[in-house]
């Protein structure tokens, strides 16, 4: 492993963007230590501990939340427009055919989302720290201290575009995940510390280790499987050149949706949390506060995360379309006639894939919760966050892998 890392560090151009990622995530991490004046911290730690949105958001941003600093919002916002934008793509027919356009198209889109991004980093920001009472100020300090936090958000938001352009991997992802790790290694410090002090046991800290090492071996195993469709292309002459004849697959990943309908399905149960926050003293901000530490909010959480993987499956995946492309160039799926059978083989396929991924999310989102129930802690992670940590450590490793095995070196797996 160690000589592998060498020869990859021996590669000029791999080098330079190693360097430049590793480089833009310590200015990320930098930046999040810049506090936004006028913050009453010790409030903002209560909110945290009674709220468990709350706590969700200082996970994804590794703690600047509960340090209210200009990256407290982190990349969330970026997130929920990316996500809006894209369901309004499917609904909005202007959206759609800009969509289809191309590389031109797909500019308008994201230059749509970064002013959304910025819209919605403002507002989400003055709403919570109005909410939480999280500063004594008076108004006009509401409007500066939204302005600072969209600022850090479009900050971070160039960040991640600059190391997806320069560096190695998503950068919004590589963002997301180096606020994942801070927590973890900040709750590592105050576990080792507290159980040399003698407040915190030993027991719940190893179940936080050996759940947090099963999930990860779970993600991994489920993110790298696939089922393979085998296809035979016949033979047929194009011109004076002889094309088909030979076997091949189509791959199906097992979790072809990724971590989209966990942060589909926690982005729709945070609207009303943070719009029911501005009217605290109501009965249905107090309803809604037991509400999210009941089990009926994980029940409809795991049916927003089964309802959602099924909607992302069936506008990522097109069977007709697969089997009108193989019809063309004269793939068969051996057993399967082709045309409508092989659409309807391709999506059962699919259905049962998409049931399996669902069900492993809906579980996987619900075991943080199980955690603090059974052993009353507070569990560093969230299903999303791992889910989302463990797929970009793959995909960013594969992307390693790819730049050496063009230089003839042997990859990292």
């Amino acid at each position: 492993m160690l000589e592998k890392m060498k020869n990859a560090w021996r590669i000029p151009e791999l080098r330079k963007k190693i360097t430049y990622t590793l480089g833009m995530l310590l200015v990320y991490r930098l930046l999040s230590v810049i506090p936004v004046p006028g913050m009453d911290l010790s409030v903002v730690g209560e909110a945290i501990d009674q709220f468990s949105i709350l706590g969700f958001m200082n996970m994804m941003t590794g703690g600047s939340f509960s340090q209210m600093s200009i990256m407290a919002m982190g990349i969330t916002p970026y997130i929920n427009s990316s996500i809006i934008l894209q369901l309004l793509t499917v609904a909005i027919p202007a959206l759609e055919k800009l969509a289809k356009e191309g590389p031109e198209g797909r500019k308008k889109i994201q230059e749509y989302t970064r002013y959304l991004t910025v819209i919605l980093a403002f507002i989400q920001a003055v709403g919570l720290v109005f909410a939480m009472r999280a500063t004594s100020k008076g108004g006009l300090w509401y409007v500066v201290i939204g302005i600072s936090m969209a600022a850090g958000t479009a900050l971070a938001m160039w960040i991640g575009e600059r190391i997806t352009e320069n560096g190695l991997g998503n950068g919004i992802s590589l963002l997301i995940m180096s606020g994942v790790v801070s927590n973890m290694f900040n709750w590592a410090v105050s576990a080792v510390s507290g159980m040399a002090a003698g407040t915190v046991s030993f027991l719940p800290v190893i179940v936080v280790i050996v759940a947090m090492l099963a999930m990860i071996v779970a993600i991994t195993y489920v993110d790298m499987g696939e089922r393979r469709i085998p296809v035979q292309y016949a033979k047929r002459m194009v011109g004076r050149k002889m094309y088909g004849g030979q076997s091949t697959h189509i791959p199906m990943k097992i979790n072809s949706t990724g971590v989209m309908p966990l942060i589909f399905g926690f982005a729709i149960l945070q609207f009303p949390a943070t719009v029911f926050a501005f009217f605290p003293a109501s009965g249905i901000n107090q309803w809604w506060m037991s509400f999210q530490n009941g089990i009926w909010y994980q029940f409809v959480l795991a049916l927003l995360i089964i309802a959602f993987t099924y909607f992302y499956t069936s506008i990522t995946f097109n069977a007709v379309d697969i089997s009108k492309n193989m019809q063309q160039n004269g793939g068969i799926i051996p057993g399967i006639r082709q045309g409508r059978a092989t659409s309807d083989y391709l999506a059962k396929v699919s259905s049962r894939l998409t049931l399996f991924s669902a069900l492993f999310l809906a579980v996987l989102a619900t075991i943080p919760t199980m955690l603090t129930r059974v052993f009353g802690i507070q569990a560093p992670f969230a299903a999303s966050s791992v889910l989302i940590a463990v797929s970009v450590g793959i995909e960013t490793i594969r992307q390693i892998e790819a730049q050496m095995v063009m230089r003839h070196h042997k990859g990292f797996l």
